[in-house]
């Protein structure tokens, strides 16, 4: 069962968004800051990181950038979301380190799609 960590400050999303995905297979841990984020990306080793941008004590931008720093979560797959999708915001979370982006509301189908090609497993159900 793969393990994603879920970076989310906004509590409704990442209740609606956990079970979303626990419901299909996945086994979710939680952060709920960009700080918290870095340091469950350590302890937690997930498979891939879901990491909101937007995120207080730490944004997801640095997060993203002090997990690839980090030897030991460098390999760690990241898609970035963002609910403030303006023009270059893609550019910017790759270069911040994530490996894709994906836009909120999170639109299920299209996430699951890119987890599945960055774990190179099929999607499900």
């Amino acid at each position: 069962m793969p393990k994603i960590l879920l970076v989310e400050d906004n509590e409704m999303n990442r209740d609606m968004l956990s079970r979303r995905l626990v419901r299909r297979g996945f086994e979710v841990v939680m952060a709920v800051d960009g700080a918290e984020g870095v340091a469950k990306a350590g302890s937690e080793a997930p498979d891939l990181i879901l990491m909101d941008m937007s995120l207080p004590v730490m944004d997801g931008w640095e997060a993203s950038r002090t997990i690839r720093a980090n030897a030991e979560t460098t390999q760690i797959p990241m898609i970035a979301l963002t609910a403030h999708a303006m023009q270059g915001d893609r550019e910017k979370a790759l270069a911040a380190g994530c490996d894709d982006f994906d836009t909120k509301p999170v639109d299920l189908t299209r996430l699951l799609g890119k987890i599945a090609a960055l774990l190179g497993t099929p999607l499900e159900g």
